[in-house]
């Protein structure tokens, strides 16, 4: 039986995936801030209208005018699709009063809002974004699993592929975004590196169920215009790019007190 998989709509990004996202999956896409993240969910969204989608994008770390500008200059006019009906932003940052705008990171009423936004798009294939999902647990970070069940659990009935973002750094003493990852059926991660003096940017597909997926580190570039274009493979070892082990022992003394505390 052929798995019906959705394009990101960067093609050499589909190849590594043998195709693009399995339909229905929640896909979490992790790396320190200023990596890619969302660009790369700007290009989902982007092939989604492309394709006929009903898109819904979710931003809780910048404004929906933001979102709209950085996909203005990749070459996506997120306002014609807007007015069109096929896409709506979600604003959990501003705390607006319109209709598309959240007034508390509560995973509830994102949950609500986003059936809302489906029902208003109408009937048919599905894509979601939400940039970021950690957000809605930065004060009570135990909860972090069973928001992301819960969220992945209920949107999946309404026929959402989906892509969540977590944001983490090395300088972190806990890491807000492990639940995604855990409840997750693909995972992408974006790295960075200085190497002589010049920022290099890096992604891996670390797990997609269901994908014969590349293995390999790529090198990418943010070109304006354009987006996010891989370079191609870099050899690299785990530990040119892997956490500090004192972050790495942060993060799983962490993740054990956040075990402990859940009921």
């Amino acid at each position: 039986m052929a798995i019906e998989r959705l394009s990101i709509g960067i093609p050499e990004l589909d190849r590594m995936l043998a195709g693009g996202i399995p339909r229905g999956f929640t896909v979490a896409v992790t790396g320190e801030p200023g990596t890619g993240k969302t660009i790369l969910c700007i290009h989902f969204i982007a092939q989604g209208i492309k394709d006929g989608d009903r898109c819904v994008y979710v931003t809780t770390e910048e404004s929906r005018e933001s979102i709209i500008l950085q996909a203005s200059q990749f070459g996506f006019s997120f306002t014609k699709s807007i007015e069109e009906n096929n896409l709506i932003i979600i604003d959990a940052l501003m705390g607006l009063k319109d209709q598309w705008s959240l007034q508390s990171l509560d995973v509830e009423e994102l949950v609500n809002k986003v059936i809302q936004a489906k029902k208003t798009l109408g009937y048919g294939r599905a894509r979601l974004v939400i940039d970021s999902l950690s957000a809605f647990w930065l004060d009570k970070p135990a909860m972090s699993r069973r928001h992301s069940y819960f969220v992945k659990k209920v949107l999946y009935k309404w026929g959402f592929t989906t892509i969540v973002t977590s944001q983490y750094a090395i300088t972190t003493s806990e890491a807000f975004g492990w639940g995604v990852e855990h409840i997750a059926d693909g995972i992408i991660r974006f790295r960075r590196s200085v190497r002589s003096g010049v920022l290099k940017r890096y992604i891996l597909i670390e797990k997609m169920r269901q994908t014969p997926h590349s293995l390999k580190m790529y090198e990418i570039e943010i070109v304006d215009g354009k987006g996010i274009v891989i370079k191609g493979a870099v050899d690299m070892r785990r530990e040119d790019v892997a956490l500090p082990k004192q972050v790495m022992d942060r993060i799983r003394l962490a993740a054990q007190k956040r075990e402990a505390e859940i009921p």
